[in-house]
């Protein structure tokens, strides 16, 4: 118990500095423009918030917060992915209830999609780190906080696929933007 007029002892290390990370796919301009045609068609439908178009990637794993010092540890886990280079379609929009989000995703997963991200979970664990175990579901958030749409429009954008990327979620007076810290390429491969 403290005496009257003591004050509390000081800390005598600073606070870890920490960054919210994930791997992701993050599209080429054309694919981003088709997303967030998309999200805004969608959202005159389904209000809520579109995703800010400098924002539109795919998650591949999701980490969260990690101390800024380990940065360095998760470069060299994606550094160490001989992935190839590839193509798919994101063909599905869907909503979920639970979260109030409209998503765009591919049908049919592609073999290398799994396979990054196998590469990068089996990585992430041999480094010691934590990440978001769930079954993984490859989707694009168009939308937040929307009502269920009525009707659900056909979507047809094709992504070639030939880098991925460590991306770090920034607070700013919009919300979040996504910063990519690093991106490894692929190798090249039959599309």
């Amino acid at each position: 118990m403290a005496r009257a007029g003591r004050q509390p002892a000081r800390r005598l290390t600073a606070p870890r500095r920490a960054a919210r990370v994930f791997f992701a796919l993050w599209p080429d301009d054309s694919v981003r423009d088709a997303l967030y045609r998309n999200a805004q068609m969608l959202h005159r439908g389904c209000g809520g918030r579109v995703m800010r178009r400098e924002n539109v990637h795919l998650t591949l794993v999701f980490i969260g917060d990690v101390a800024v010092e380990r940065l360095d540890e998760l470069r060299s886990a994606a550094g160490a992915i001989a992935g190839h280079s590839f193509e798919f379609v994101l063909d599905q929009l869907g909503y979920w209830r639970h979260n109030r989000i409209v998503w765009a995703a591919p049908q049919s997963v592609p073999g290398p999609l799994r396979e990054i991200v196998g590469a990068l979970e089996s990585g992430l664990k041999q480094a010691g780190f934590e990440f978001d175990r769930r079954p993984y579901a490859p989707h694009l958030t168009l939308l937040r906080n929307a009502r269920e749409p009525r009707v659900l429009p056909g979507l047809d954008v094709p992504w070639p696929v030939s880098d991925f990327a460590l991306v770090q979620s920034v607070r700013d007076d919009r919300g979040s933007r996504y910063e990519v810290v690093a991106s490894w390429p692929l190798a090249p491969g039959a599309r």
